[in-house]
């Protein structure tokens, strides 16, 4: 699995669909939705669906702990939410605090891991 993560409009899609040539068809953009759709080849959004699972009291990293064999071979993408200003609403900091425990488990599972900034890639395992 390759990790993608970095701040908003960073360009971790344009990296993924040059590196990887993926097309519209190959990517699963997550939403509030309960399950994500590992037959894709690329997950996008990933802390809207951790965001689901705040709402709904699940644990997303258990969630794919649980779906792990679906997701070995896939490209996940994900906003790092853990700059920038600590939000004052409760449900803000606990998505991402969810978040950063989910991203901790996948970067940990990961082949390789990039952090994409202005554009960059910037290769990190």
């Amino acid at each position: 699995m390759h990790l993608i993560f970095g701040g908003a409009y960073q360009g971790k899609l344009d990296y993924a669909i040059g590196r990887y040539g993926l097309i519209e068809s190959d990517i699963y953009t997550c939403s509030e939705s309960e399950e994500i759709d590992f037959s894709k080849k690329a997950v996008n959004r990933l802390e809207d669906f951790v965001l689901h699972c705040l709402r709904h009291d699940m644990e997303a990293k258990d969630y794919l702990k649980s779906h792990q064999k679906n997701w070995q071979d896939k490209v996940i993408i994900c906003t790092d939410l853990s700059s920038g200003i600590v939000p004052y609403e409760a449900e803000l900091r606990a998505w991402r605090e969810m978040t950063g425990r989910t991203m901790v488990y996948l970067g940990g599972e990961a082949e390789e891991v990039t952090r994409m900034f202005c554009g960059i890639p910037q290769r990190l395992k």
